[in-house]
């Protein structure tokens, strides 16, 4: 993606270089042969959709097997099975995947032909046509009006709104339904909607090739003989819809798939469970085994026709040589012995895989009513790999907090504000308050704001010139946009929810930000109207982690005001301000140590001549083709010295209902939990403690704060050797493990924490360093990373999938998650307050960060355990259903005869045992959720892969053989001489083949119903139905009638009825079912009674309590300790400071809701400052009502068992 200026589709030789392009001239244009704007996603046609599909679908490896199978039966020499038992349950994939595909590729089609059929108006011959979207061209002028989509990558050209604004929605692109501003240059604003003159524009763009960057765009516009720079903000992108905008031309720079949207359309990452991965390796084993089994019996063969052949000469005579039969006999037994990987094993993963992902969909647990957003399985490939994870990394703010932001405290002048002290000096908590500041000395005061300082009011009230100076820097240094409806009804539109909250704290201390316009910013100061001139903006990013405003007042005073992070700040003030620093520093570490977002404000009056200097130097910058940024860096980097500090504001930033609680019980299910984060390390560190990450009871909290190499390397030694001393041994082999890219997981002498800040980590990722800062945080049970940027959040995650043997998660909210959300093994994405860059990142998402836990303890444990019941049950029914036809083979002379009938073989995985695996793999569970949440412990097998490995996979070739064993010589000697009760002989091939076949149905239910540990209605149906069904079949099948109908497909004439009608029969059938599961039986019984699991010990408890029902559970009390914050450097974006000096502001009146109820869901951007200070929420809910029904957390809900319990 584009987020951080990332370029996932790299030029390739010979690619584009520069664009070139003129205005009006399509022949000049076509001379480029640049793509049209016509799209295609589709993928197939009509004459080529058979073809290409089924190239496709044989490129995976089971179907180009079972393809090879189906030619290998075809041929008579080596084929003793009927070619339908291999083309029916091959058909019927392909007809089904075929089917899907051929859907999908319709919708694409009628998606592509809406599309490009749309219509649009194009200046064409001095005149508007209406044309398709499909025939724009580069170069072409076109008219949009109101609501349309924006037909191509387009240079806005003019508008129908003041200074040439036109304003869009991008949800397409990024998912944000907030409207964005667009401005045209002045000199194109001109043209206007006269045809004439736009006719007559000829201008020539040179500019950047096709690329995926939505964030930025670079070139040149030249016109009547000068050149002007053409940044992001004056594009117009595919996929964008035109909104409050009555009309507007723009110029085509990329059509079609050259579009900025196509350029992102590219695929994700395909992501595959490590079950995927197991399973390769064990079909590979299979088909290793199928081969030598092969073999046996080929070598078997030969020693028969040498031995015994000739013996049968006079009435079977031999085509071939025993050398060549053996070599037939090879492949006739490829044939029959290919069940041990049937087909259908990859149908029913797939079924099994989109009813776990539907059960996520479903769950009304998962689901949040308040923005009325259920829990979302965006992909069906990881179900099980969520009841596998080790380790997850987390984003704080937005996740664990709520990102709503609260004004809290402030320090101005060295003085703190905001606490409140009681007659004996003690500090009153804020829920004992009853008596918040009066504003109404300022009509224009917020009612909704609430501050219980009353001292910082009447500072203000006072004239204080500190004081007044700092909220004078709060209502000028900012990108929000004001709407005022009526006189007074101010709604801010801030782009993230610190400013609106700074904003609006000024506001009612009487400094209240009015209006702006491209080129002035209009406040009321204690009642009086004053208009600053706005001079420049220097602009927000992550690098900078500040911005500044230079502002001219009334009085003609420059001054230059700048707030920022507050290390950023510190390091560009005045050295005069050296005491100050100190007394604000420590009421810094006062603010963060309760968790509180801080951020510094600083100031400068900038003298008139350096100014315009600066100015023309600035300007030259900002129309640079070449290292613009880098310059624009210099410059800023040049004004921004010698601040004087004003002060530091302090926001609270609320943690979500039931964070402490999930983590809690996320650490109890061994799961390891990293904290990612932007905030400072103070911050940070509270909000660990506040959410039960860090604890008092832990041995040490580590800090890794050095600022050379060779400082956090000893730092991290150090930690090594307290949490294990003999660790000094273990260093020597990282090396060699590194090597084998694995760091095996180490016990510590007890539970630590680990804190390491960004520039310390930078030096920790490095290759020289990344295993001991690897192996000293997985000794910790907890690691707090803060300062950190997008970038290392990915490298951290993709250190841990490199050299642990552990399946990873990362879950965010923003933007800036969106590299570490890919990055992991499973992506989570919070739908919250930053857009839904994460969401559509993601393969799972949700509204909080409380609902992860039972994505993993029961969702994530259920799949996981159902998927692996399924594996060991299917690869042991058709493992024993393979094995019997091994044993026959030394009966029937290595002959390749089959010991099933050739219909049985058929439908065995077909129609008698799909249903009941697919019901147990649907339905099955050992506990339910509640169970489950109270005995966490239950997750850890899954991440010891002890339901499913290669270990387990052995143990059931073993079983099966076991069984396979019994299936065949148990009916063989019970048939052997044996004769019927009126004397007739029943010691055919066919009454040997139905009876093995029926033992070995009834062998494989059984089996079944002894896996299933949760019968429902629909499970005993599945297996119940299955039995009648073969039953019925059968019956029909051995009929007269069939075989008169084809007597050649249906030679089993009578065999059912003849056989099944004898009490030996049956009685062998029972004997051989119990043979069967007599060890199963056996083995468990013992390893419960001796060494029981975690499973074994909790279904134990629930089986009592089903005995004794439980007393009512009680409701745990939630402790809030503190609230989360986070840091101001990923809390904003960058761009909004051009936007707001290129006048692109909302100018127009949000239409008032009918509804008297807070608004919900994504689809206001109002401002609501609520709670004991100022309050914002960029959704414009109105925070901290009380709701009636709130949701109760699922951990109130339970009683917590420890493991002496068990």
């Amino acid at each position: 993606m584009s987020f951080f200026g990332l370029d996932c589709f790299p030029k390739t030789e010979g690619a584009e270089l520069e664009r070139k392009l003129r205005a009006n001239d399509r022949e000049y244009n076509r001379s480029f042969k640049y793509a049209t704007n016509a799209i295609k996603t589709s993928k197939y046609n009509f004459f080529t959709f058979l073809p290409l599909n089924l190239f496709e679908q044989f490129q995976r490896i089971a179907n180009a097997y079972f393809l090879v199978l189906l030619v290998l039966q075809l041929i008579p020499e080596i084929s003793s099975l009927s070619w339908f038992t291999t083309v029916v349950p091959l058909a019927l994939v392909l007809t089904v995947t075929a089917a899907k595909d051929a859907t999908d590729d319709i919708n694409r089609h009628r998606s592509d032909n809406q599309v490009n059929n749309r219509k649009v108006e194009v200046l064409i011959d001095r005149k508007l046509r209406s044309e398709k979207w499909m025939d724009v061209q580069v170069g072409d002028i076109i008219k949009l009006e109101n609501n349309q989509f924006v037909t191509a990558d387009l240079l806005l050209l003019s508008s129908s709104e003041p200074l040439n604004l036109v304003y869009i929605e991008t949800a397409e692109l990024d998912g944000e339904t907030n409207l964005k501003v667009k401005q045209a240059l002045p000199v194109t604003g001109d043209l206007g909607d006269d045809i004439e003159k736009l006719a007559d524009f000829n201008g020539e763009v040179r500019c950047e090739p096709p690329n995926n960057r939505l964030d930025r765009f670079n070139g040149t516009l030249a016109f009547a003989g000068q050149k002007y720079p053409l940044d992001n903000e004056k594009i117009l992108l595919r996929g964008c819809t035109l909104r409050n905008t009555d009309w507007c031309f723009g110029l085509v720079l990329f059509g079609g798939q050259e579009t900025k949207l196509m350029q992102n359309s590219g695929k994700s990452t395909f992501k595959r469970t490590s079950i995927d991965r197991l399973m390769n390796v064990l079909v590979l084993c299979i088909f290793g085994s199928l081969v030598f089994m092969c073999m046996i019996l080929a070598i078997g063969n030969y020693i028969w026709e040498v031995k015994n052949g000739s013996n049968f000469t006079v009435f079977l005579q031999r085509k071939h040589s025993a050398g060549f039969s053996a070599f037939l006999t090879f492949w006739s037994y490829i044939i029959i012995l290919n069940t041990v990987v049937p087909i259908s094993l990859y149908v029913s993963v797939e079924i099994i895989r989109l009813g776990n992902s539907f059960y996520i969909d479903w769950d009304r647990k998962m689901y949040y009513s308040r923005s009325d957003t259920p829990a979302e399985a965006r992909t069906t490939t990881l179900n099980e790999e969520l009841g596998q994870i080790k380790y997850v990394f987390s984003d704080k703010t937005g996740t664990l907090t709520q990102n709503i932001m609260i004004f809290n405290k402030c320090s101005i002048n060295g003085k703190s504000y905001g606490d409140v002290y009681d007659y004996t000096g003690q500090r009153l908590d804020i829920s004992e308050l009853k008596d918040p500041v009066d504003f109404s000395f300022n009509a224009l005061a917020d009612p909704r704001f609430v501050f219980y300082d009353h001292a910082l009011v009447e500072a203000v009230k006072l004239e204080n010139p500190e004081v007044h100076a700092f909220f004078r820097l709060l209502a000028l240094c900012h990108t929000v946009m004001a709407e005022e409806k009526k006189e007074g009804e101010l709604l801010y539109q801030a782009q993230s929810p610190d400013e609106g909250a700074l904003v609006t704290a000024a506001r009612n201390f009487g400094f209240v930000f009015r209006s702006r316009t491209p080129d002035s910013i209009s406040i009321v100061e204690m009642g009086n109207q004053r208009s600053y001139e706005l001079l420049a903006i220097l602009d927000f990013n992550n690098v900078r982690k500040r911005m500044s405003v230079i502002v001219r007042s009334p009085e003609g005073k420059l001054s230059l005001y700048c707030k920022g992070a507050d290390t950023i700040i510190y390091e560009r003030l005045h050295q005069s301000c050296s005491k100050l620093m100190d007394v604000t520093t420590d009421h810094l570490n006062e603010f963060a140590g309760e968790g509180l977002r801080t951020l510094a404000l600083a100031y400068k009056d900038l003298d008139e001549e350096y100014f315009s200097r600066w100015r023309e130097r600035h300007h030259e910058a900002s129309t640079s083709l070449e290292d613009k940024e880098s310059k624009l860096d210099e410059l800023y980097e040049e004004i921004e010295k010698d601040l004087l500090l004003l002060g530091a504001t302090a926001i609270e930033d609320k943690l979500q209902d039931g964070v402490p609680q999930t983590i809690e019980q996320l650490a109890k299910a061994d799961i390891k939990i990293w904290v990612l984060t932007g905030d400072k390390q103070e911050t940070a560190e509270n909000i660990g403690y506040s959410c039960n990450l860090l604890r008092e009871e832990m041995k040490d909290i580590f800090i890794v704060s050095g600022h050379s190499p060779e400082d956090v390397r000893q730092e991290l030694r150090n930690a090594q050797n307290s949490m294990k001393p003999d660790g000094a041994a273990n260093s020597l082999l990282l090396t060699e493990e590194k090597s084998k890219n694995l760091i095996k997981d180490e016990e510590a002498n007890g539970e630590y924490g680990l804190v390491i800040n960004g520039h310390s980590l930078a030096y920790a990722l490095e290759s020289s360093m990344e295993l001991e800062f690897l192996r000293t945080a997985c000794l910790c049970k907890a690691v707090i990373c803060c300062r950190v940027t997008p970038l290392q959040k990915a490298q951290v995650v993709e250190l841990v999938k490199k050299y642990k043997k552990a399946v990873t998660l990362a879950i965010g909210d923003g933007a800036n998650d969106v590299s570490m959300i890919k990055a992991a093994h499973i992506g989570v994405g919070i739908s919250g307050q930053e857009g839904m860059q994460a969401v559509l990142s993601s393969d799972y998402s949700f509204a909080q960060f409380r609902f992860l836990q039972r994505l993993l303890l029961v969702h994530g444990r259920w799949s996981y355990l159902r998927m692996c019941k399924f594996l060991r049950y299917f690869f042991y029914k058709n493992f024993t259903f393979t094995f019997v036809h091994f044993w026959f083979a030394f009966f029937c002379g290595f002959s390749a005869q089959t010991v099933y009938d050739e219909w049985f073989i058929t439908l065995y995985n077909l129609m008698y045992t799909a249903l009941p695996v697919l019901g147990m793999s649907l339905f099955d569970q050992d506990v339910n959720d509640v169970w489950s949440f109270q005995h966490p412990q239950l997750y850890i097998p899954g991440q010891l892969n002890l339901y499913f490995s290669k270990t387990a996979f052995f143990k059931c070739a073993v079983h099966s053989c076991y069984s396979s064993l019994v299936l065949f010589f148990i009916p063989y000697a019970a048939l052997q001489d044996t004769v019927r009760g009126d004397g007739k002989d029943v010691a055919d091939y066919q009454s040997f083949a139905l009876l093995t076949q029926t033992c070995l149905l009834f062998a494989v239910s059984i089996q079944l119903g002894l896996e299933m540990s949760y019968w429902t209605a629909v499970n005993t149906f599945f297996v119940l139905g299955s039995l009648a069904m073969y039953f019925a079949v059968t019956f029909t099948m051995y009929s007269n009638g069939m075989f008169l109908i084809f007597p050649s497909a249906f030679p089993f004439i009578g065999t059912a009825r003849n056989s099944l009608n004898q009490p030996n029969v049956w009685l062998t059938i029972i004997l051989t079912s119990i043979l069967c599961v007599l060890p199963v039986v056996t083995c468990r019984f013992l390893l419960i009674q001796l060494c029981p699991t975690i499973n074994d010990k909790v279904m134990f408890k629930v089986r009592q309590a089903r005995a004794t029902p439980p007393p009512p559970p009680r409701r745990s009390r939630i402790r809030r300790t503190s609230s989360r914050r986070s840091g101001y450097a990923f809390s904003h974006a960058q761009g909004y400071g051009d936007l707001v000096t290129s006048g692109r502001f909302l100018r127009r009146p949000a239409v008032p809701r009918a509804s008297g109820f807070p608004q919900v869901g994504r689809a206001a951007t109002g401002f609501s400052p609520m709670g004991r200070s100022a309050g914002y929420s960029p959704t414009g809910r109105p925070q901290n009502l009380k709701v009636p029904d709130v949701e109760v957390t699922s951990l109130q809900m339970y009683r917590t068992f420890s493991d002496g319990d068990l």
